[in-house]
C-alpha cells in the first residue's frame, strides 16, 4: 500500500516529512521542543511554515477512528485539538510496515498538567485545573461523548483569566452518541477518579506534590466538582406558579458558569399546583459568543467575561449607557484593548496571548492603585507590567528548538 495522507492539510510539505522512519528516530531539525504529557504512544511536534503540528504514531484503525471523532467534536464546537490528517501506508527503508500517524494542530499557549504543576504547586492552582477538567467532562457528556479514559494526562490546559480552560487531546477510546447513557456517564467518572488518583500518586513519588496535598482527596474532589456542576446544569426546579423569578435566577447562575439555556420544559406536577421546570442547557461559551459578536475577539470563556466587564466599565465611565452596544464595543476595542496589547514589545509577544495579557494588566493596575491609594491608569499599569512582570515570564506560545 503506497503512502497516503488523508485529511484537510493546509501545508503541502506535510507529505515530505520523513514518514519512512519511526517517529522516535526523526531528525531534530524537523522537530519542535514543547512540553509533552505522558502518552502510551510516541508523540512528537513538527514545525512547517510557521505552523506547529502534533504527530502521534498509532495503528491505522485507531488513527482513522480518532481522526473522525476529533472532527465530530470540532464540528460540535467542543474543546478538543483540531485534526489535520491521517498518514497511512508507511514503510521503513527495509520495506517493513510502520504504524500510521495522526496529525493534529498544536494548541498554542497550552500546557500539559505536569508542566503547569512543575515548580511550586499551590492548592489554588490544582483546584483550578480540576474545575477546568470538570467543565470539559460535563461539556463532553452534554454533547453525547463517552470518553472512556478521562485523565489529566489526556488534557491540555490554557490559561483563562484567573482560571484554566481544558481541551481534550486523546479521543482514542471515545464514542459519540446522540445521548450519553447514565451508565456510560458514571463509568467515565469512575475512570477519571482512578486515573487522577494514579497521576497524583505519580507526582507524589516524584516529589512534585506538596505534602499537604493528599492524592485520594484530589481524586475525590475532581469527582465531586463534576457531580456538582452536572447537578446545577441538569436538575429540575419545582416551583409555585408565582415563583417564576426562581427560574430567572437559575438561568443567571447558568450564564455565570458560561452556559446558555436554549429552551425549557415545563410540566405540572401531578396532584399539586406546582410546576416542574427543566432547562435545556446548550454548549458553553455564553460570554465568548457575546464578546465575539461585539468585537470579533475569539478568546476563552473567563477571559471573555473579564473583557466584557471592562467593556461595561468603559461604557459607564464614558457616559455611554444609552449608546448602541456595538458602537461602544468598537470604541472600547480601538481606544482600550488594541492600544494595550500593541504596547507589548515584539520580542515579548510569545509570553502570553493578548487576552491573557490584558487580563493580567488589569490585575496589575488594581494592585498598583491599591498601593498608591489612587487609580494609576491603564498606561502606567501597562508600562509597569511589561517592565517588572512580563519580561520575566517564560514563553507560553512555544519554544522552537534551534531558534
Amino acid at each position: 500500500m503506497p503512502l497516503q495522507l488523508t485529511g484537510t492539510p493546509d501545508d503541502p510539505d506535510l507529505i515530505r516529512l520523513p514518514w519512512d522512519r519511526p517517529l522516535a528516530e526523526w531528525p531534530e531539525h524537523h522537530l519542535v521542543s514543547l512540553p509533552r504529557g505522558i502518552s502510551r504512544h510516541v508523540v512528537r511536534f513538527a514545525r512547517l511554515a510557521g505552523r506547529v503540528y502534533a504527530i502521534k504514531e498509532i495503528s491505522e484503525y485507531y488513527a482513522k477512528r480518532e481522526y473522525r471523532l476529533l472532527w465530530d467534536l470540532h464540528r460540535l464546537d467542543t474543546p478538543a485539538v483540531e485534526p489535520v490528517a491521517v498518514v497511512t501506508g508507511r514503510t521503513g527503508p527495509d520495506g517493513e510496515p510502520l504504524d500510521s500517524a495522526l496529525v493534529t494542530r498544536h494548541l498554542q499557549f497550552s500546557l500539559p498538567y505536569r508542566a503547569v504543576m512543575s515548580g511550586t504547586l499551590r492548592p489554588e492552582t490544582l483546584n483550578r485545573l480540576l474545575d477546568a477538567l470538570a467543565v470539559l467532562l460535563v461539556r463532553l457528556h452534554l454533547t453525547g461523548f463517552y470518553w472512556g479514559d478521562c485523565s489529566l494526562s489526556n488534557v491540555l490546559f490554557r490559561r483563562d483569566a484567573g482560571s484554566f480552560a481544558a481541551y481534550l487531546v486523546d479521543a482514542e477510546t471515545g464514542e459519540l452518541h446522540p445521548l450519553i447513557s447514565e451508565g456510560q456517564r458514571l463509568h467515565d467518572i469512575d475512570v477519571a477518579h482512578v486515573n487522577i488518583f494514579g497521576e497524583m500518586l505519580d507526582l507524589q513519588a516524584g516529589g512534585l506534590l506538596p505534602p499537604s496535598i493528599d492524592p485520594e482527596e484530589v481524586a475525590d474532589s475532581a469527582r465531586d466538582r463534576y457531580h456538582g456542576l452536572w447537578e446545577e446544569l441538569t436538575s429540575d426546579d419545582i416551583i409555585e406558579e408565582v415563583d417564576w423569578h426562581v427560574i430567572d435566577q437559575r438561568i443567571r447562575r447558568l450564564n455565570s458558569l458560561g452556559f446558555d439555556v436554549a429552551e425549557m420544559m415545563v410540566r405540572r406536577k401531578a396532584g399539586t399546583g406546582r410546576l416542574v421546570v427543566r432547562p435545556k442547557v446548550v454548549d458553553a461559551g455564553h460570554h465568548q459568543r457575546r464578546l465575539l459578536r461585539l468585537t470579533g475577539l475569539d478568546v476563552e470563556e473567563n477571559q471573555a467575561r473579564r473583557l466584557l466587564n471592562d467593556l461595561d466599565s468603559f461604557r459607564v465611565s464614558h457616559g455611554l449607557r444609552h449608546e448602541d452596544e456595538a458602537i461602544v464595543a468598537h470604541r472600547w476595542l480601538a481606544e482600550v484593548f488594541l492600544p494595550t496589547v500593541e504596547a507589548v514589545p515584539g520580542e515579548l509577544r510569545g509570553k502570553l496571548e493578548p487576552a491573557q495579557f490584558f487580563h493580567e494588566v488589569l490585575d496589575h493596575r488594581w494592585f498598583l492603585s491599591e498601593e498608591a491609594g489612587r487609580d494609576v491608569g491603564l498606561t502606567a499599569a501597562v508600562e509597569s507590567y511589561v517592565k517588572h512582570v512580563l519580561v520575566y515570564k517564560p514563553d507560553e506560545e512555544a519554544f522552537i528548538s534551534g531558534e
